[in-house]
């Protein structure tokens, strides 16, 4: 503990945010959310870190009914598609819920901002950083969301080709992320996928080592 740590009841509130965080598919129909809510959620996602400061980020809000369903019908189309990829799990998955766009208040594009190729900083050996940049930003606005009591879900089933087009996304951009977002019923105490017996979250201790990949670190804790 240094001095510049937060209060014991900030820590704690921090730690709540990100073990109580999940990605939800059900929302309220016909729930809103403020705009001062919003705008404060956005400035969360802003101030994400990123390589070289280049903040790749872009949100695009969608309002637009039209457009709305179309973004769910180009999600549908790839549904099935991962569906018939899935081979022996076909059915299974389609049985899961795995967005909720007709259903959110508000519903985001995220995309990888044009003109990225300009920005060398950190990104010569490891262009990927600019998707890296952009994940921050969206956990941000997630970990915001549900301090406000709201839900939000990462739909990453689509065809990016398409989304663009039907956006006006330039050809050097990228989108990378559906949001949906908004009041929900109920936040479980797991994931949606363990709920639905889909896959079971594996412990730490899998996933850390010690000087080299395979070197287990026995720390105290780590085996959860």
């Amino acid at each position: 503990m240094t001095e510049h740590a937060f209060s014991p009841a900030e820590r704690r509130a921090i730690y709540r945010v990100i073990a109580e965080r999940r990605d939800m598919r059900r929302f309220v129909p016909g729930s809103e959310v403020s705009e001062e809510v919003l705008v404060q959620l956005l400035r969360a996602a802003h101030a994400a870190p990123s390589v070289g400061l280049m903040q790749p980020w872009r949100f695009i809000r969608i309002t637009d009914a039209g457009l709305r369903r179309d973004i769910h019908a180009i999600v549908d189309e790839e549904r099935l598609r991962t569906a018939e990829a899935l081979g022996s799990r076909s059915d299974e998955f389609l049985a899961l819920k795995v967005e909720g766009i007709l259903e959110c208040a508000e519903l985001f594009v995220v995309a990888l901002g044009d003109g990225r190729q300009a920005h060398i900083f950190g990104r010569r050996t490891l262009p990927q950083m600019d998707l890296a940049s952009v994940s921050c930003a969206i956990q941000n606005l997630w970990l915001a969301a549900r301090a406000e009591g709201l839900g939000m879900g990462w739909v990453s089933i689509f065809d990016p080709r398409r989304l663009a087009q039907l956006l006006d996304i330039p050809d050097d951009a990228e989108p990378v992320a559906i949001l949906c977002l908004g009041p929900v019923p109920d936040f479980p105490d797991r994931p949606a996928l363990e709920i639905d017996k889909w896959t079971v979250g594996r412990p730490l201790s899998e996933f850390v080592a010690e000087n080299r990949w395979a070197a287990p670190a026995p720390i105290v804790g780590w085996s959860t």
